[in-house]
This record gives C-alpha cells, sequence and structure tokens, in this order.
C-alpha cells in the first residue's frame, strides 16, 4: 500500500450517524485503525448533501520518519567559517603611500643603529627574551647578530624570568641589574608604562608586537613595536627584519629561528607571502616539518610544571639548525609531560555567559595548558552568538587564576571584528564594585586583540565570572520544539474542542 493518507469518504444519513475517517499508511500499526468518530451537527450537516456523496481527497505523500531519513541520507555537515588569510590583512600606508610594515621605519632605524652601537661598544650585554618559541628565537637572533658583528660572547648575558612574572617586578629588575648590563634588549616580553628596566645606568630597547600604546614603555627605554603595523609580525621576525640587513651572514644563520618564531605564534599554516619575506629556500633546506616539530619543542619546557624555560634556551642557542633539536632528550621529555597533561585537561566541559557570548572552561593543572586548550576550542566550538574561549587555570599560580582568552573560528570574520581586550575591559567595567578593575591588577587584559588573558586573584576572579553569570540562560533561548510544543498545548480553538462545544449544544 502506497505511504498516503486517505480521507475515505463522508456519509450523510442523519444527524444522528457520524463521520468515519480511516487513515492508512504503510508501516504504521495506528494508521491502520479507526482515528476517531466525530458527531456531525450544525454548519457542517448543511453543507452535506442528501444523497449519499463521496469526496476524494488528494493523496498526501507522508514523511518518512526521522530515523529512516538519517539512515538513508547522512545530514550534511555545518560549512566552517572562511578565515582570511594572515597575510591579507590590510596594511597602513605612510604620507608618501608606502606600507608601514613590519614597525614604522624611524623606530626600525633607531633599533638598528643601537644593535650597532652595542656591538662596537664591547661592553656587557643582557637579552632578556620571553619563554616561548617566538620571544626564545628572537633572544637568538639578537644575540647571533652580536656575536657576527663582533661582540664577544662573553659579553652577552641572558634573563630568564620566573614563572608567573614580568620586568616590571622589583625581584626581576634586581636580578637584571645583577648582570651589571649596560645594554638591555627586552624581547616580545610585552610592556606597560612603567620605572626603568632597571636603576643603574643602561641603554634599553624594547622590541615587541604585543598591543601598547605609545607611552606604554619603560621609562628611558627605546622601542620598535609591530603593535600598530598589520598584519602584525612576530617579536622573531620583526627582530629578523631588523638585523637582517646589518650583515649578510645573519640570513643563514638565523632565518630559520625567524620561521619557528613566527610559526609558533601564527600558526604552521601561515602563507608566507608579501608583506611577509619569502621563505621557500629556508622551507627546501631545513623541511616544514622538521621546522614545526622544534617550534613544538622548544615551546613544551615552559608549560612544564617546573617551568623549565633554561633548558629550551640553552637548546636553542646551541643549535645551528632546527635538526638539532630534535633529539634533544630534555625538550622530548618536556613535550611527552605537556601533551598528557593537555589531553587531561583539554575535555572539561564548557559553561556559558548568561548572554552566550564567552564559553569558559576552568581546570587545574600546574602546567601552563591554558593557552593550548583555549586555542584547541577556539577550533572546535561554534555559536552564532559565541565571541571569546576563555580557559582559566586555578593550579599554575598559588592564589591566582591564570587564563587565556582566543577568538573561536566561527567568530573571525566578525564586523566590527572581536576585540578580547576591550571585551574583558567592558565586562570588568560592569562589576557592581567599581574598585574591580583595579583590584585585577595590571596583568588583566593584556596580550593580543585576538589573543589575551591575565593572571589575577582568585577572588576577584570570582568576581568577574559573577558579571558574565555563567550557566544563566539567555531569555527565549529554550528547544523552539519545546516552544512549539508549549504553544500547542495552550492552544484552545481546536477542533476536538470544536465538535465538543457543538456537542454540549
Amino acid at each position: 500500500m502506497r505511504s498516503s493518507l486517505h480521507i475515505c469518504q463522508m456519509r450523510n444519513v442523519n444527524s444522528s450517524r457520524a463521520l468515519e475517517i480511516i487513515a492508512f499508511s504503510k508501516g504504521s500499526i495506528a494508521a491502520k485503525q479507526k482515528i476517531d468518530w466525530f458527531p456531525i451537527r450544525g454548519l457542517l450537516r448543511a453543507q452535506l448533501s442528501t444523497k449519499r456523496s463521496v469526496i476524494r481527497t488528494h493523496q498526501i505523500e507522508m514523511k518518512r520518519s526521522a530515523s529512516s531519513i538519517s539512515k538513508a541520507t547522512p545530514r550534511a555537515k555545518k560549512p566552517r567559517p572562511s578565515v582570511p588569510e594572515y597575510h591579507l590583512t590590510p596594511s597602513i600606508r605612510d604620507e608618501s603611500g608606502e606600507i608601514v610594515w613590519p614597525a614604522p621605519r624611524a623606530q626600525i632605524e633607531r633599533a638598528r643603529n643601537l644593535i650597532i652601537e652595542c656591538a662596537s661598544a664591547g661592553k656587557k650585554t643582557l637579552i632578556v627574551p620571553d619563554k616561548d618559541a617566538d620571544g626564545l628565537t628572537s633572544g637568538a637572533i639578537l644575540q647571533k647578530t652580536l656575536v657576527i658583528l663582533g661582540l664577544q660572547p662573553q659579553l652577552i648575558s641572558a634573563h630568564l624570568l620566573q614563572k608567573g612574572s614580568n620586568i616590571h617586578e622589583e625581584s626581576e629588575r634586581a636580578a637584571m641589574a645583577a648582570h651589571k648590563p649596560e645594554y638591555i634588549f627586552v624581547l616580545d616580553q610585552g610592556s606597560r608604562k612603567g620605572p626603568p628596566v632597571i636603576d643603574d645606568p643602561h641603554k634599553a630597547l624594547i622590541i615587541d608586537h604585543h598591543w601598547a600604546l605609545e607611552n606604554d614603555f619603560p621609562e628611558g627605554s627605546d622601542h620598535v613595536t609591530a603593535c600598530s603595523s598589520p598584519p602584525v609580525a612576530t617579536s622573531s621576525l620583526l627582530t629578523y627584519h631588523i638585523c637582517n640587513s646589518l650583515h649578510e651572514k645573519v640570513h643563514e644563520s638565523c632565518d630559520w629561528l625567524c620561521v619557528m618564531g613566527t610559526h609558533g605564534d601564527l600558526g604552521n599554516n601561515l602563507k608566507w607571502e608579501p608583506p611577509f619575506p619569502d621563505m621557500k629556500a629556508t622551507f627546501k633546506k631545513y623541511t616544514k616539518k622538521a621546522l614545526n616539530d622544534a617550534v613544538s619543542l622548544i615551546n613544551a619546557p615552559r608549560r612544564t610544571s617546573t617551568y623549565d624555560v633554561p633548558a629550551a634556551w640553552a637548546a636553542l642557542t646551541a643549535a645551528s639548525s632546527p635538526s638539532d633539536l630534535l633529539k634533544n632528550p630534555s625538550l622530548l621529555a618536556a613535550r611527552a609531560e605537556v601533551n598528557a597533561e593537555v589531553e587531561r585537561c583539554t575535555h572539561t566541559a564548557p559553561k556559558f555567559s548568561g548572554d552566550a557570548k564567552i564559553a569558559v572552561f576552568r581546570i587545574n593543572s600546574a602546567a601552563q595548558v591554558h593557552p593550548v586548550i583555549a586555542t584547541r576550542w577556539a577550533g572546535h566550538l561554534q555559536s552564532p552568538k559565541l565571541e571569546v574561549i576563555l580557559v582559566a587555570n586555578e593550579g599554575y599560580l598559588p592564589g591566582m587564576v591564570n587564563f587565556s582568552c582566543r577568538i573561536p573560528r566561527s567568530a573571525r570574520t566578525r564586523n566590527p571584528p572581536v576585540n578580547i581586550i576591550e571585551v574583558l575591559k567592558g565586562i570588568a567595567a560592569k562589576a557592581p564594585n567599581p574598585t574591580l578593575r583595579e583590584r585585577l591588577g595590571e596583568s588583566f587584559a593584556r596580550g593580543h586583540k585576538e589573543a589575551s588573558g591575565g593572571i589575577v586573584p582568585k577572588a576577584e576572579f570570582e568576581e568577574f565570572m559573577d558579571i558574565l553569570e555563567i550557566g544563566k540562560k539567555p531569555e527565549g533561548s529554550g528547544s523552539p520544539k519545546k516552544a512549539k510544543k508549549e504553544a500547542a498545548s495552550k492552544q484552545s480553538n481546536t477542533l476536538m474542542n470544536y465538535f465538543g462545544k457543538q456537542t454540549a449544544a
């Protein structure tokens, strides 16, 4: 029997007889039975002729069951949002029409002059690189350049910050001063307005790409920053660009470090097309796989619970190519530890803010895995309203919450673009207690517009979470099916009610 609904016939014998409706449907038990008998009264009876009549209807094709549909034709996957290639980010131009990249020309020239001066002076020099692949490779590029330019290696020292610290902490300033440097280069540390890098006489250069205003730098220092020259270059790429023109040997000894640092921050799918330099020869010489594997190995020590950044720095500065890093036992052990911890923490279920714009993951780990987990979830979690992935780690530093934020892939093409720094500051501004923003500290909402975070006291972080109304569903966010069901249950003008009223009359 065809899958169809037949209203077979309507008989008008007299007012006491009834309308019989029989439904037939293939594969349905209930559909082969009588649905109901309705008394015929009033208007319906007047419309029927005195003679027996048969009303034939169009056959209505029955819908298949949901289960049969899912088995027959798999549901098509929702296409992933298309994200523009990073190198295609519109650049800004100066008065002459030239692209300002990777930083303002005047800043780059001042940086080159200071590096040449440092190499010629033959004085104690301190390099202060950040802990990740971008920061460490920036420092290694500068160190190699200074040696190529003639500075004796024994005059160069490195200072690596303690876990959870920054260059503005008094303990770090004292540790840097202990080297008695006359030249200090701070690379990829981010920056903010503050006292001089150290109190003793010195010359300091900040090389960076994190978001900063013109006066967001230590007193008395010079700076070169890529933050206002899109597509924003990494600190390693900026350092390479500054140093490459100073000596022909810089390219052959530092090109692989530039690629490693850049992939460490921007990912290994980056296309090295203008305004980025042509690195085809570098990829051919070292292979993309070796370069990317080296990135993960150099990034691993700073993520471990022991925060073994010195091991990464020692391995990197001793290497002459990425292959020298691939069999390093300490780097391999660190990566294995980090991978296991990421796997343990990455399956944490998210909770959403009341407006569904923020997805919050809360983990507890002594390892710095919160940025990795934020990046992973940003590539998978999708929602029309979602703007920020926030992963909070309560176990990284005693009494503090370290959190990392990323923009989900589904929100990367929004117009206007999502600015995480402004989102975080905007949330803090809504606090019932107006002192919250100040109590969150200087390490709140730092970094990049697309990748920010902070280190804040636990009590203040909970206040911040209260503003988000985690777990509260926005109005009208219920299931559409449930809403339809509830609406149907409230409907009073139904066929059954109509016939019931007629019978009662």
